[in-house]
């Protein structure tokens, strides 16, 4: 019995080795040559716009004291959360995109599924400590700086990225594991779960169930958490008596929501459909929404509606403008 368990473990991984001597082919937008020049300047100038955003919401944060709040300490850590999953993902796509050459090595590929797979998971446990951050500051004001202070933060945020990417390593070992029987061709721009079961020459139902239920987990533990906090702010929010108050809770609040709503509608619509009715083409364009559109806007919804973020960026600006 050891020893036929022995060679069937020996043949997957041999299975693996010979999809690994070539790598993959990310047949990505090929079908669509003409689409191709144009998504490649479309998203050199989003990258561009997702570089400098979130480069200035982690700057701005580190250099006005009055940013250093258990707010911008979490928008922070999305701002440079965003700028590593957008940049594990474009430049391959884009060098992709200019040449014939659609290549990812074996060992590539692994990495960027177990970076971004991290980095999305970590994203979805963040936005629900942003949403507890919103609770306390909204519902107990006066206790908010001794229920957020500093080593709390720090270890809701430390356990956010651990746990994502230990969850991340689990489903990236689990899937690379499977038999592939020389097929290297992956119909995505990047190396994803639901693109790579396709490959898969084996029955991947209870596969797809264990990650399904993980996915689910990661999504909607968060998300009702997320609910259940903004049902409380809500009822404190409509106790406040007067208009202005009123306007003032919402607007610290409503950023966030915007963000949320983004992430987890794409998200959910990607990883949370059976897949007999995933169409690969409706998920190469969710893919491109949150690997590159949401990164992008996330720094504008929080400047654009935060007086705070512009105050500062007025103030370090019109200092670097009197030191010339």
């Amino acid at each position: 019995m050891l020893g036929l368990d022995r060679n069937h473990v020996l043949t997957r991984m041999e299975q693996k080795n010979r999809s690994s001597l070539t790598g993959f082919i990310l047949l990505g937008f090929s079908d669509r040559p003409q689409l191709e020049l144009v998504l490649f300047v479309v998203l050199l100038v989003f990258y561009i716009f997702t570089l400098l955003g979130n480069t200035a919401i982690i700057a701005l944060s580190h250099l006005d004291p009055h940013l250093h709040t258990p707010m911008y300490f979490f928008l922070s850590n999305l701002s440079f959360l965003d700028l590593c999953y957008t940049t594990s993902i474009v430049p391959q796509l884009m060098v992709n995109l200019r040449g014939a050459d659609k290549s990812i090595s074996f060992g590539g590929c692994v990495v960027q599924m177990y970076i971004s797979l991290g980095l999305g998971c970590t994203e979805c446990f963040l936005l629900g400590v942003m949403a507890f951050d919103r609770y306390a500051a909204v519902c107990r004001p006066l206790h908010y700086t001794v229920i957020m202070h500093a080593r709390l933060c720090a270890l809701m945020a430390s356990a956010s990225w651990f746990i994502s990417f230990a969850n991340s390593l689990l489903q990236t070992v689990l899937l690379f594991l499977l038999p592939l029987c020389g097929r290297n061709k992956l119909d995505h721009f990047f190396c994803e779960i639901p693109a790579l079961l396709k490959l898969a020459c084996v029955d991947t139902t209870m596969i797809e169930s264990e990650i399904f239920f993980v996915s689910a987990m990661d999504l909607l533990l968060p998300v009702a958490f997320i609910m259940f906090s903004y049902g409380r702010i809500v009822r404190a929010i409509l106790r406040i008596k007067s208009a202005a108050g009123q306007r003032k809770a919402f607007g610290t609040c409503g950023s966030h929501l915007t963000v949320v709503t983004l992430f987890y509608g794409t998200a959910i619509y990607a990883y949370l459909q059976p897949s007999n009715n995933y169409s690969q083409d409706q998920g190469k364009f969710i893919s491109l929404f949150y690997t590159i559109i949401a990164p992008m806007i996330n720094p504008l919804i929080y400047t654009l509606r935060n007086k705070d973020v512009k105050g500062a960026m007025k103030k370090i600006l019109w200092k670097d403008y009197d030191l010339r």
